[in-house]
């Protein structure tokens, strides 16, 4: 039995280790530590659905 812990990046499609990831703003999915040192904060959707415009909470 072999155990993985990978996931699928929501930002770039990316699969990565799972403990090497940061969540989306928006929904809380996975985003990679690539997209997140790239600024990435927003999963694909989210960012489709405008939610990368919101300005943050003050």
């Amino acid at each position: 039995m072999t155990e993985t812990d990978a996931m699928q990046c929501r930002a770039c499609g990316r699969i990565e280790r799972a403990s090497e990831g940061y969540p989306c703003r928006g929904c809380g999915t996975f985003i990679c530590v690539i997209c997140n040192l790239r600024g990435v904060v927003f999963c694909r959707e989210c960012a489709a659905q405008g939610l990368a415009a919101d300005p943050p909470p003050a």
